[in-house]
This record gives C-alpha cells, sequence and structure tokens, in this order.
C-alpha cells in the first residue's frame, strides 16, 4: 500500500505546483514507484474542468495517469451543503486504485486565494481522509522570523507527528547562471546538503524545529516563456514567425537612438519597439546576422512595418527571429509583458523538464531515499533516472574529453554546461580567439576551468607521436603535419597518448572523420572483431538499448552476434538489465529466407558464447517488446515480451527505425555510442542538440571511467581468444561500415 505526501502551501505564489512536479521527478529519480494526484482542481481565471495544470504536468512529463480532479464548482457545493464527507468519499474512489501501484503518491493540496475560500478547510480534510504525512511549501517574502513564523502558523492547522517536513522555495540563488537559453534543460549545479543548510531560512526551520527537505532557488530560467506564450498570452499578431519557441530573458525598451539601445541587445532579448522604428527593426536583424540570438521583436502602436523594410531584413526572420505585433502603445505594450503571469505551462515540455530536474536536484535525497517509500519492489530505471544517473556517475568520473569542434556554437554551449555541472573537464581544440568570439556573440560565460588548445601551437609536439604509430604505413613528416591540422586528428592522437580520456565528435564532421582516425591510432579493444554503436532510447516507461543504428551496414552472423554481445555489455554497464531481442520480419520459425537465417544464425552463436544471458532471435518487434503480442507468438521465449536490448539486423533497418521512434514518439535518444574502442571516441549526429551532445560527453566519461565498459572477449571462431587486440583498420574493412 502507498504512502500519500499532501503537499500544502504556507501561502499564494509560493510555486506549489513546481513543487509538487520536481518531486515526483525525485522519486523517479530513484527509482521508486511514484503517484500524483491533484484530488480537487485549483480554479485558474474562471476556467474549470479538465484544465488543471499539475495533473496535466505530470500526465505529458512522467508519463503517470493521475485521476481527473474534482472540479472546484463540485467541491463548493459539497462544503456549502454540509455534504464534504461525501466529498471526501468521491476522493477516495478516485485514488484507491493508485495505492496498488506506487510506493508513495504525492498530493497536492489547493492553493488559499480569494477565489478558493474553503482552501484550508478542504486540505485538512484531505489529509484526514487520506492518512498523508504533510509537507509544507513555503516561499520567503519576508526576513527569516517572518519566514518560520508563517510555516508555524500553517503547521498549527496540522497535526504537528504528522508534518513531515518544508520546501522553501525561491530562495535567494547565488549560484552564477549561464546567459544564454540553451541551457535551459541543465541549470547550473544543484546545491550541496552543506549549501542547503547554510541558508537563513533553512538554519531557522531547524531551530522551529521543522525538517528542510530542500531549498529551491530563484532562477531566471525557470520562467524563461517561449515567444509563441507571450503571443498567445497578449493576443500579439505574428508578422514574421521565425522560431516562436525562442526563449525569452528579458525585455528590452527600445526607444532611445540605436546606438544606446545596442547595449542591451543580448541573447535571449525580446526587443520592444514602435512598429515604425526601422531604426531599431533593422539594428535588431543585424545583430541576429552577426550570430547572436536575440528572442524577437516586439513592435507596438498596431502599424504595419514598411514592408521595405521587413523584405530587407528577410534573412534575419529566416534564421529565426520572429516578429510580433501589438495594438497597444509602446508603454503599455512593455507594461503587458512585465504584468504577465508566467505561470508553468503544460505544452512547453522544456521548461516544464527543467523545472522538475532544477526541484528534485535541490531536494535531500536522503530524506527521498527513505526505506519508509521502499515496499520490495526492485527500483525502475524510468528515463528521468537512467538520466539524471547519466550526469551523476559522469560527475564522480571526473574524465578529461577533448571536443575537436571547439568553435561550434552547440560544442560551446555543452561545454559550458559540462562545467557548470561537473560532467566532465572539456578541451576545445580551436582559436581561442575565435572561440571567445562565437561565446560572446552566443552570449555565453566560458568557465575559467575550460581548456583551449590552440591546434597550430599544439602541431608540433604530436608529430613525432602521430609518425610513430603510422610508420607502417610509410607516413612522413609533411603528410602528418597536413594530419594534424585535421581537430579530429588532433584530438585522437591525444587520446591515443592518454592525455584526455575520451574524444566527442560529429556535430559538423562526419562519422567517417571522427572513426577512421580512432580506428588507425586507437584502435579496437582486444579480442573484439568490429566496431558497433547503441543508442539509448528513452521511453516513456523505460530505456532500450538499439543496436546497431550507426555503423554497419549489413553485418554478417557472426558479426551480428558480436553486435549483440557488445550491446548487452554496454546495457550491462549502464545499469540496465540486458534481455537481448534480435529482430527480423519473423518470429521464431514462422518465416523463412536469407535475411531470417543470418538472424537466427547470429543468436545461436551468441547463445553459445554468453549461456548466462537471456538472448533469442528471431523476435518481430511488436513480440520484443509487447508482453500482449508475446504471448501469442513466443510463448515460450526467456525474452519477448521484455527486451530491454533491440538488435537489428542491418543498418537499413537500425537507423530508420530508430529515427521514427524518436520523432515520432518525441523520445530522446542518447548515443550513438561506439562500442569496441579500446579507448572511447563518440560520434554526434550533425543534427544534434545541446543537450544530445551533453548526455553523449557524460557517456563517453562514463565509458572512460568504467572497465566493465568495455566489451567482454565476444569473438568469432576465426580468432583467437587469446590473441592480439584488434587490428584498427582491419576490423573498420571487416565491419563494412556506413558513414552517412
Amino acid at each position: 500500500m502507498a504512502e500519500f505526501l499532501m503537499l500544502v502551501p504556507t501561502a499564494p505564489h509560493v510555486g506549489l505546483t513546481t513543487i509538487s512536479v520536481g518531486l515526483v521527478r525525485a522519486f523517479e529519480r530513484e527509482g521508486v514507484r511514484v503517484g500524483f494526484v491533484k484530488p480537487i482542481e485549483q480554479p485558474r481565471s474562471g476556467r474549470s474542468g479538465g484544465s488543471e495544470r499539475s495533473t496535466n504536468i505530470v500526465r505529458a512529463a512522467a508519463h503517470l495517469e493521475p485521476p481527473v480532479p474534482l472540479t472546484w464548482e463540485q467541491a463548493e457545493r459539497a462544503v456549502r451543503e454540509g455534504e464534504e464527507q461525501r466529498l471526501m468519499e468521491d476522493v477516495i474512489a478516485r485514488v484507491s486504485a493508485m495505492r496498488e501501484h506506487a510506493d508513495v503518491v504525492v498530493v497536492e493540496g489547493l492553493v488559499p486565494t480569494e477565489d478558493v475560500p474553503f482552501a484550508t478547510q478542504l486540505n485538512a480534510s484531505l489529509r484526514r481522509t487520506l492518512d498523508a504525512d504533510l509537507i509544507l511549501v513555503a516561499a520567503p517574502v519576508a526576513g527569516p522570523d517572518a519566514f518560520v513564523e508563517g510555516v508555524r502558523l500553517t503547521a498549527s492547522s496540522y497535526p504537528r507527528d504528522r508534518v513531515a517536513g518544508v520546501i522553501v522555495n525561491k530562495a535567494r540563488d547565488d549560484v552564477r547562471q549561464s546567459a544564454t537559453p540553451a541551457s535551459l534543460k541543465f541549470p547550473s549545479r544543484p546545491p550541496t546538503t552543506s549549501d542547503r543548510l547554510a541558508s537563513p531560512f533553512t538554519a531557522k526551520l531547524a531551530d522551529a524545529g521543522f525538517v528542510c527537505i530542500g531549498s529551491v532557488p530563484r532562477r531566471e530560467l525557470l520562467g524563461a516563456p517561449r515567444v509563441r506564450d507571450l503571443a498567445d498570452a497578449l493576443g500579439a499578431r505574428v508578422i514574421r514567425e521565425g522560431d516562436l519557441d525562442r526563449r525569452v530573458l528579458t525585455f528590452r525598451l527600445a526607444a532611445m537612438t540605436v546606438p544606446h539601445c545596442l547595449t542591451g541587445m543580448n541573447p535571449g532579448t525580446l526587443v520592444v519597439t514602435p512598429a515604425d522604428r526601422n531604426d531599431v527593426i533593422m539594428a535588431t536583424c543585424l545583430m541576429v546576422l552577426r550570430g547572436i540570438p536575440i528572442a524577437g521583436l516586439w513592435l507596438a502602436c498596431g502599424l504595419e512595418p514598411d514592408p521595405r523594410v521587413l523584405d530587407l531584413c528577410a534573412r534575419a526572420f529566416e534564421l529565426g527571429l520572429p516578429a510580433l505585433l501589438v495594438d497597444d502603445m509602446t508603454l503599455e505594450a512593455t507594461s503587458a509583458l512585465l504584468h504577465l503571469d508566467n505561470e508553468l505551462p503544460v505544452n512547453d515540455p522544456e521548461r516544464v523538464e527543467l523545472t522538475m530536474n532544477t526541484v528534485a536536484d535541490c531536494l535531500d535525497r536522503e530524506w527521498i531515499r527513505n526505506n519508509k517509500w521502499r515496499r520490495g519492489h526492485a527500483p525502475r530505471l524510468s528515463p528521468p533516472a537512467f538520466r539524471y544517473k547519466l550526469i551523476e556517475r559522469a560527475h564522480a568520473a571526473n574524465r578529461r574529453i577533448v571536443l575537436p569542434e571547439g568553435t561550434e556554437p552547440r560544442t560551446l554551449r555543452a561545454a559550458t554546461i559540462c562545467h557548470e555541472r561537473g560532467i566532465a573537464r572539456c578541451v576545445l581544440l580551436g582559436s581561442e580567439a575565435q572561440i571567445r568570439r562565437v561565446a560572446a556573440d552566443q552570449g555565453l560565460e566560458l568557465p575559467e576551468d575550460v581548456e583551449i588548445l590552440d591546434p597550430e601551437s599544439a602541431i608540433d609536439r604530436y608529430v613525432e607521436p602521430l609518425l610513430e604509430r603510422r610508420k607502417h604505413k610509410g607516413l612522413s613528416e609533411h603528410e602528418a603535419r597536413n594530419q594534424l591540422h585535421n581537430e579530429v586528428m588532433l584530438g585522437t592522437v591525444m587520446l591515443a597518448l592518454g592525455e584526455v580520456d575520451g574524444l566527442v565528435s560529429g556535430a559538423i564532421h562526419t562519422t567517417a572523420d571522427t572513426v577512421r582516425p580512432a580506428l588507425q591510432l586507437v584502435k579496437t579493444a582486444p579480442g573484439v572483431q568490429l566496431v558497433s554503436s547503441v543508442f539509448f532510447m528513452c521511453l516513456p516507461e523505460q530505456v532500450l538499448v538499439y543496436g546497431d543504428c550507426a555503423i554497419n551496414t549489413d553485418p554478417s552472423a557472426p558479426e551480428l552476434a558480436d553486435i549483440a554481445l557488445q550491446s548487452a555489455a554496454s546495457a550491462e554497464a549502464f545499469g540496465i538489465e540486458p534481455r537481448v531481442a534480435l529482430i527480423s520480419y519473423s518470429t521464431g520459425t514462422s518465416g523463412s529466407g536469407a535475411e531470417v537465417t543470418k538472424v537466427r544464425e547470429a543468436t545461436e552463436i551468441a547463445r553459445t558464447r554468453r549461456p548466462d544471458l537471456p538472448i533469442d532471435g528471431p523476435l518481430q518487434y511488436d513480440a520484443a517488446v509487447m508482453p500482449e503480442v508475446a504471448r501469442v507468438k513466443a510463448p515460450e521465449s526467456p525474452v519477448a515480451g521484455r527486451a530491454s536490448v533491440i538488435v537489428f539486423p542491418d543498418l537499413n533497418t537500425g537507423n530508420t527505425t530508430y529515427k521514427a521512434v524518436q520523432r515520432s514518439a518525441k523520445v530522446v535518444s542518447i548515443g550513438p555510442m561506439l562500442q569496441g574502442l579500446a579507448k572511447p571516441v563518440n560520434d554526434l549526429s550533425r543534427g544534434a542538440l545541446v543537450e544530445d551532445i551533453v548526455y553523449t560527453i557524460a557517456l563517453t566519461a562514463i565509458q572512460a571511467a568504467t572497465p566493465s565498459a568495455s566489451p567482454r572477449l565476444f569473438t568469432t571462431e576465426s580468432v583467437d581468444p587469446h590473441g592480439l587486440p584488434g587490428q584498427g583498420e582491419g576490423a573498420l574493412l571487416r565491419s563494412r561500415p556506413a558513414f552517412p
């Protein structure tokens, strides 16, 4: 039976929804089976019936199915008619089924406002009905003494022994924030336990006998709306769409001459100006053409801008600058923006993720891990838990990762995030002047501990090591110097020499550009026949491993067996219990043909080498992952219906499937992570997002620090298991890779 934890605010505007969804994420991370319920909806601006935000946010972001809340009209009528007990019976009817499927259920109470006069009364009834422990949510608006007095006053309405603790929200933030909205998915490094306890508010809580469960800072990025959110809320007309998902970090009223306006045009700025200020419009567009991601143009006074000016600025709009028009005069338009209620939108998954992760980062992990929430169930590795543990393990690994594409804006942002979060120590290759210029244009303040290495000044010391490793190919000194002008080759030499622990490239280079130097210099791991890859597919309920979707075009049966076993080893190394399904267009013995025969042979080879692993094939995809299909198509299979490692028969099938799942289901796919190299080298998609690069750096750091991330001796019969390490380029030829 689940425990109920009820969150109650000490005042309006403390961010109850923010804390509720963040607490759900904190339990998810620790593998606790968590549920959520908002028993009675919070009325919002006259809306009711299905508009309850917390329920919809949790449904979308945590992939839970909270019950539909009772409407405020139902609750108010019941209280006024003396039927409060019947109302509570309705609550029990809605939440009773949750107790069998969760270890803890987060219950969000009501916020007392003028529209909700019975909030405190109903919160007390809900707590009694659910026999819930209580968490008070408070935000400091005055000094510590007044803050604690507000907490004490709210607590007096409930049994003191059922108040589990207090979460402080919107606390002062002394942590430097990155100026770029690109770091939205990765807030600054979370506070340590000592940081949390050092707050004057948490110290006062302890003195008053309250447990502080967490202190969540007030962060600018948590309230960064998209341009489309402002347009929807204020009825702005879009005259140039650009990228309406750009984040607004600040507003700039451009009423003076252009030279005086330029200083405020920073990344994330929404420029507010009369629509007839052609000079300001053109200056803003020139800033965009320079590479500065201005959030948008907010044009006031209802005037249509001169179409000739808009045509002149067309390139800036093509690069994503949105332009919107409102009828308000300039000061009225600015005032409307400043006073907008910037609540967390249901349809903004990026901001929801940031909010949930920021709150979860700031909560006491030992309190979350309390055995009270455990009911003997094995922790489930949900996608949030997997991503969180990646970052956590990478932080603990503390590895040095070289990024050859040091002047590429996404790579710079990823490196900044990695240092702010302590994910890895990054080495950027490129001209220092160019790197700092790109960073400034992107509004990035590079952390002091980010290393920058100019290849032109470093080539001399790497010529001899490269000549030594390529002398069997007759490489000349002139050719070596030419090759070292390629930053990927230079970074790979650094890796081969042990000066860095891993390499990540591919944002602007092809897979061949990234992998070929590694095969030439780092070579394959002992006993490994080929290099392959996996993606970690973060589906709503679990993380699946997909292999090989990036490297090998048409592997033979022995090679496919290698890929299966390498992928199983990668799953094990990252905390996923491997149950390996080799995919085909038929299941079991139902089909025939060369492709099916290859999968069947690969399955037998893999089983022979790892009899301890659950491996099955050929299986159709639905039979591999859907229990109801597996019961019909493969009832005796140890894998069908519960596969965690999916191995595709060729690159055409694998690459197509992973992209279809990623795009259609809108899931995060982390990778590709390369398998089989002696040292970790990982390739990026050229369409990689900043988030993708950050997670790939984290994967690389963990690979470098985890011996078990290297595959076992998964050799074919033709390779001596006690023989020499793989021969690099020979493996490249045998594996017949495709470099898209």
